[in-house]
């Protein structure tokens, strides 16, 4: 019986070996797998069934009926940016995403939910023919029932609406509000949510984009979950602040085509029609003169975008890099990009917050600043309250605002969106808004780092090997 116990075992894990060596990009990811599969017998061939097999990537590739990127075209003829090096970062933009730059944006900056949510809820009841939205959080408080009055209002006077809310961030065993927003007759999913055990493996795949798009013609997208703590110091959940876009032009298209593909992959309906699809002139009312490009990226056929445009701003950047992020973990990759940046005369500016919303976190980052501690960056740390803006600007003239935070979770595992605008205009209010951020904060030392007691770093180590799972 052992003879036949090892045996089946050797031809299992061999099979599962083989799978791992075909799909299975990453070398160390590969062999730490591989690792578990042979030496710890059944449990880590189940564990590898359970948690290493990328099944999202595997049904985005089924889909046939989402939208085309075609479909994303530019309006008009959209000028190229200038210099010559920001020319060379859109044209790599282009070849990551396959998503054109589009022209005749009018792009406006809000710095914090209280003026961001009125904008997007007037939009919402300006809506004629279709509202899509997509958010990580959404609670049922002051703010939350606002949009959802306002939602389904817009259903009410026959207005399509398509509501999708992440299935862990919206609450995994209690979700008011896509109970309330189901029960008015509101078309509203949950992303990646199940109660099969055989589906438990994707809790781990999060849907993190933050996504309005109205009549396909205005969007908003940025860091701005759906919650009171985005207005004032007295929520139970802090003061939070953020950054958010409003978009009114062509690049919404390419928010509604990542929409709609997330849609269609929970749902199966496909948004067709003219009141999803509107025609666009290029001498729309409203338009304005931003060249912009939508950047989607999760663990299906997009893993790798945003990273990849990362690191081409950073390779390429001459003058100046400012990153605002909630979460500072880049990987080895993006580390590697900003010591060479740093290394060729590059400023670049870190704005991290002191205190974010999770301890875990603050200890993690404090282990990877250390790294920074021989090249020549600057990093601010931000008092409260705490900062959940997602920004980049290069040298004063391309910035990128969305969801995605400079760590594992946001760059692998979650499905997030970014816009890339080429406007200096636009640029400069997102550096002016980094500005009031380092006015409010303090740079962390050399002598600060070395003053860390022993144990507080192997604390600070250890967390930092539990972020892909957080």
């Amino acid at each position: 019986m052992s003879t036949a116990i090892f045996l089946t075992h050797i031809a299992v894990a061999s099979a599962v070996t083989c799978h791992i060596l075909l799909r299975k990009s990453n070398v160390r990811a590969a062999i730490g797998w591989i690792a578990v599969v042979w030496l710890t017998t059944v449990i880590g061939i189940l564990l590898y069934l359970l948690f290493g097999i990328n099944r999202v990537s595997r049904r985005a590739a089924r889909l046939s009926r989402v939208p085309k990127i075609e479909d994303a075209k530019p309006a008009g003829s959209p000028a190229q940016p200038t210099p010559s090096h920001i020319r060379k970062l859109a044209k790599i933009g282009e070849q990551i995403t396959g998503m054109p730059l589009t022209s005749d944006n009018r792009i406006t900056v809000y710095h914090g939910g209280e003026i961001a949510y009125d904008a997007m809820i007037e939009a919402i009841n300006e809506a004629r023919h279709s509202v899509a939205m997509a958010t990580y959080i959404f609670r049922y408080d002051k703010i939350g029932h606002r949009f959802v009055e306002a939602l389904i209002a817009a259903r009410d006077r026959g207005v399509a609406v398509r509501v999708l809310v992440d299935g862990i961030g919206g609450g995994y065993l209690r979700d008011p509000t896509f109970r309330a927003l189901r029960n008015a007759g509101v078309s509203c999913e949950r992303f990646l949510h199940s109660w099969m055990p055989w589906r438990m493996p994707m809790l781990n795949l999060r849907n993190h984009k933050k996504l309005l798009i109205i009549d396909g013609v205005t969007s908003f997208t940025g860091g701005l979950n759906i919650g009171d703590e985005n207005c004032g110091p007295t929520t139970k959940h802090g003061r939070v602040d953020d950054v958010h876009v409003g978009i009114c032009g062509p690049v919404s298209r390419q928010l509604l085509i990542s929409f709609a593909q997330d849609w269609t992959f929970t749902t199966d309906e496909n948004l067709e029609g003219e009141r999803w699809w509107p025609h666009l002139s290029p001498h729309h009312a409203g338009f304005g003169t931003s060249l912009a490009r939508g950047v989607p990226s999760g663990p299906d056929a997009d893993v790798y975008h945003i990273e990849t445009v990362l690191g081409a701003a950073l390779v390429l950047a001459q003058h100046r890099v400012r990153i605002v992020t909630p979460y500072f973990l880049p990987d080895d990759e993006l580390q590697f990009a900003i010591e060479q940046a740093c290394l060729r005369g590059v400023i670049v500016e870190i704005v991290i917050p002191e205190h974010s919303d999770h301890l875990i976190m603050d200890w993690a980052m404090r282990a990877q600043v250390r790294v920074f501690e021989e090249i020549a960056t600057t990093i601010s740390l931000g008092a409260a309250p705490f900062s959940h803006a997602k920004l980049l600007t290069v040298d004063g003239i391309w910035s990128l605002v969305g969801s995605t935070n400079w760590d594992t979770r946001s760059l692998r595992l979650n499905f997030e969106f970014d816009l890339e605008c080429y406007d200096a205009v636009v640029c400069s209010e997102l550096d002016a808004l980094i500005d009031i951020k380092i006015a409010r904060s303090r740079t962390l030392t050399d002598r600060e780092l070395d003053t860390v007691p022993v144990w507080q770093r192997v604390c600070h180590a250890a967390a930092r090997l539990l972020l892909p799972y957080l």
